[in-house]
């Protein structure tokens, strides 16, 4: 009922542990696993190992959350030795890289298509890392065009390009991601940056000042940018922000979503959340009398 196909890659179910979250190594996305996630997506790999923004890079607010991680991580040469058996996995298993410029994503894809990852992630959207993304100007037509073009002649693995849904171009992003050999989009990265003020104290609560902002308050936008991506993109789209509860994930599908990723939902919920949201679905779907939840895809616009 919950299995699916997602450029060729069989999950048992459509939810995706998204990258940032528990993603750092095999003992953290086993964990994930344990959940019910039907695939893994490590934390994005740069070249170079990087400590990111200062803590405190967590704040909550009433309706989600913000981070600045700023792509910590132990950089390409730690990551292949920690990656390079997934033997341990069930489940498929996502690489996901970033990097400043074009030359460095091709450098990452070519060492990572040589593990067994299932497919590559390329994130060119955080709004909060100096450097990457966004504030690397990745979130135009034309960086998305000769970054992805890049990457597609060094690996034969599934390429995922993940936007950011704040862009009043998004579309136009996913389109050029597309025609430039992406096989999917992944939508959204955090959205933003945002700020949360203590006001006790009267200075920002993150260290960086600002954070990617995600969780149930920018659903409804994700939910209109799927909506939008569907209507224009012939390959699948990831749907990823604000997820908590199957309901959720159903209104992704709905709106166009083939799979749905989960970060933030983790800290709310646990790590059993993919299994709590599959129990949702499961009960919804035999309750509306779908046989399956691709059928669920794109629905809203007919």
């Amino acid at each position: 009922m919950l299995a699916i196909e997602l450029c060729g890659i069989k999950l048992k179910n459509p939810l995706i542990l998204a990258s940032g979250v528990l993603g750092l190594n095999k003992n953290n996305l086993l964990r994930a696993q344990k959940g019910g996630a039907g695939a893994l997506t490590i934390k994005s790999i740069s070249l170079e190992e990087r400590f990111g923004h200062e803590t405190p890079n967590v704040a909550f607010f009433e309706a989600g959350m913000l981070n600045a991680f700023g792509y910590c991580n132990p950089g390409l040469e730690e990551a292949l030795r920690e990656f390079a058996d997934l033997s341990c996995f069930s489940v498929p298993v996502i690489a996901s890289c970033t990097a400043s410029n074009a030359s460095d994503f091709v450098k990452l894809v070519s060492a990572l298509d040589k593990l067994d990852f299932a497919a590559i992630e390329l994130p060119l959207s955080c709004p909060h890392t100096p450097g990457h993304g966004l504030l690397a100007g990745q979130g135009t037509v034309e960086a998305t065009k000769e970054i992805v073009k890049a990457c597609r002649k060094k690996t034969k693995k599934p390429l995922w390009v993940k936007i950011n849904a704040s862009l009043p171009n998004a579309v136009d992003i996913a389109l050029a991601a597309e025609q430039a050999g992406a096989d999917a989009i992944t939508c959204s990265n955090t959205l933003g940056p945002g700020m949360v003020i203590n006001i006790a104290s009267a200075k920002p609560v993150l260290a960086f000042k600002v954070g990617g902002v995600s969780g149930p308050a920018i659903r409804p936008i994700i939910v209109r940018t799927i909506y939008d991506l569907y209507k224009r993109l012939k390959i699948p789209i990831i749907a990823l922000g604000g997820v908590l509860r199957g309901e959720h994930a159903i209104e992704m599908l709905m709106a166009g979503a083939s799979a749905v990723g989960i970060a933030t939902g983790i800290a709310i919920r646990g790590p059993d959340i993919f299994k709590k949201c599959c129990d949702e679905m499961s009960e919804w779907l035999k309750k509306h009398d779908y046989k399956s939840v691709t059928e669920l895809i794109g629905v809203a616009h007919e």
